[in-house]
C-alpha cells in the first residue's frame, strides 16, 4: 500500500432549498392566505478520524466533496427535506488545515473524533413566515443561502509512542520487525525504509505500544539531501526516541559522530524534537568480534550524551529484552504527548450573523462588509419587488443609510453589499 501523508482537497457544503410563494386554496375557506412552506438546509461537511485508516492514499484518487443540497419548500406550509451530510473519513492524527490561510483548523487524534469544516446554507423561508399585521399576503420568499466552497489541506502525522531515529542501516527497521509484528522492508543498502513502519510492541501486562520507524536522515536533510526531514513530522507526537547507532563499521568510521550528525538534523528541523527524551541503542553487536569495544563505545556515548545507552543486536536478540523493560519504564513515567498543533478557532466553516459592518471607499464604489448584511443580500430575489423592498426597509433599520450619509456619499455613487450592485439614490436611499 502506497504511503500517502499529505493532500489537498475540495470540499463544498449543500446549498439550502428555496422557499417558496404558495397559497391555501380550499374550498370552504374564505381567506386561505399564505401557505409556502420553507427549503431544507444543506447539508454540512464533515472530517471525522477513524482507526480503519492508516494512509491519506484515497483522497489521491478523489479530493472533490459535495454535501446535498436542501429541498425547497412546498405548499401547505410542507418544509423541504434537509440534505445529507458528507462524511469524509482521515486517519488519526490527521491535521486539517485552510490553503487560503494555511492556518490549522483541527487536530483529530481520537477515533471518532470530527469536525465541520463548511456547514450547508439555510433554507430561505416561504411566504407565510412573513405574515405580519401590515403585510397580510406577502408575495414573496427567501432563496436558500449556498454552500460554502473551500480548498483543504491534509497533513498526516503518526501517532506512537517510541520513534526510532539514525542513519540509513542503523537497524531500525529490523529492530521493529523482530519485536513487533511489522514486516518493514529489509536490506544492507541505505534508503531501504522510505516510508515511516508502525508495529505494536506488546507489554507483560498486555497493553500494547506502538513504535515508529522513520526513514533514514543523513547529513544536510535540512536542504533536502537524500529523503530530506519531510518524515520527521511522524515522530512529533511520539514521548520517547530510541536513537540506534551501528558500531559494527569499519574502525576509520565514527559512530559518535553519526549520532551528533542526527541530533543536528533533529535541530534544525524542531528544538521541540530535539530536546525529547532519547535513548541511544547501538547496534549490531553480533557483528563487533571484541566484546571490549562495545564496552568502549558504551561508555564514550555515556559521556557524551547523558543518556542511556544499551547494546543490542536484533538478530540474536541480545539486550533486547533490558532494552525495552527500559523503555515501557520510561514510557510509564512520562506524561502523555500533547498536540503540538496551535489550532486556530474556525470561522470560515460557518455563517457569519454578525450585526456589525464596515464601510470601505474604493475610488467612486463604496463597499460594506457585514456578516448579517451580506446574508440577507444572498436571500433576498430581487426579481420579486416586495423582497427588494423589504432588504432595503431592513437597511434603513439597521442604520446602513446614516452611516454612508456620514461617509459623505453622493447620489448615484455605486455600493456594494454581498457581491450586489446599488445605486445611491437620497430619495429611496439605495
Amino acid at each position: 500500500m502506497q504511503f500517502v501523508d499529505h493532500v489537498n482537497i475540495v470540499v463544498e457544503s449543500g446549498a439550502g432549498g428555496d422557499g417558496i410563494v404558495a397559497w391555501r386554496r380550499e374550498k370552504y375557506v374564505a381567506y386561505g392566505g399564505p401557505a409556502g412552506g420553507d427549503g431544507g438546509d444543506g447539508g454540512n461537511v464533515i472530517v471525522e478520524a477513524t482507526q480503519d485508516m492508516h494512509t491519506l492514499l484515497d483522497f489521491k484518487y478523489k479530493s472533490q466533496f459535495k454535501a446535498d443540497d436542501g429541498e425547497r419548500g412546498r405548499n401547505k406550509n410542507q418544509h423541504g427535506k434537509a440534505g445529507n451530510d458528507i462524511i469524509i473519513k482521515v486517519p488519526c492524527g490527521t491535521i486539517i488545515r485552510d490553503i487560503e490561510t494555511g492556518d490549522p483548523i483541527a487536530d483529530l487524534t481520537q477515533s471518532g473524533e470530527h469536525a465541520i469544516v463548511a456547514i450547508g446554507g439555510r433554507g430561505g423561508r416561504g411566504n407565510s413566515r412573513f405574515v405580519s399585521a401590515t403585510r397580510q399576503a406577502p408575495q414573496f420568499a427567501e432563496p436558500g443561502e449556498p454552500g460554502i466552497r473551500r480548498e483543504l489541506g491534509f497533513e498526516l502525522k503518526l501517532l506512537a509512542d517510541v520513534g526510532l531515529i539514525g542513519l540509513p542501516n542503523a537497524g531500525k527497521s529490523t529492530l521493529i520487525s523482530v519485536i513487533s509484528a511489522a514486516k518493514p522492508k529489509i536490506a544492507d543498502y541505505p534508503f531501504t525504509t522510505l516510508t515511516p513502519n508502525l508495529g505494536v510492541v506488546r507489554k507483560p501486562s498486555g497493553y500494547g505500544i506502538v513504535v515508529a520507524d522513520i526513514p533514514g536522515l543523513i547529513e544536510g536533510a535540512s536542504e533536502g539531501v537524500g529523503l530530506g526531514h519531510d518524515f520527521l513530522r511522524h515522530i512529533e507526537r511520539t514521548r520517547l526516541l530510541l536513537h540506534l547507532v551501528d558500531i559494527s563499521a569499519s574502525p576509520t568510521e565514527d559512530p559518535l559522530h553519526d549520532m551528533q550528525v542526527i541530533n543536528e538534523e533533529l535541530r534544525r528541523y524542531s528544538e521541540k524534537l530535539a530536546q525529547k527524551p532519547q535513548i541511544i541503542v547501538l547496534t549490531k553487536i553480533d557483528a563487533v568480534p571484541d566484546p571490549e569495544k562495545t564496552t568502549a563505545f558504551k561508555q564514550q556515548f555515556q559521556e557524551a550524551a547523558q543518556s542511556m545507552v544499551f547494546a543490542i543486536s536484533a538478530v540474536t536478540h541480545q539486550g533486547l529484552d533490558s532494552l525495552l523493560n527500559t523503555v515501557f519504564e520510561k514510557l510509564d513515567a512520562l506524561a502523555p504527548e500533547e498536540h503540538v498543533v496551535d489550532v486556530v478557532p474556525d470561522t470560515r466553516a460557518f455563517v457569519n450573523d454578525d450585526s456589525s459592518f464596515e464601510i470601505h471607499h474604493k475610488g467612486k464604489t463604496i463597499l460594506v462588509i457585514g456578516g448579517k448584511l451580506e446574508r440577507l443580500v444572498r436571500v433576498t430575489d430581487f426579481r420579486n419587488p416586495s423582497a427588494t423592498r423589504r432588504l432595503l426597509n431592513i437597511f434603513k433599520a439597521m442604520g446602513v443609510y446614516d452611516e454612508l450619509e456620514k461617509t459623505g456619499i453622493k447620489p448615484g455613487q455605486t455600493v456594494i453589499i454581498g457581491g450586489h450592485e446599488f445605486e445611491y439614490r437620497p430619495e429611496t436611499a439605495l
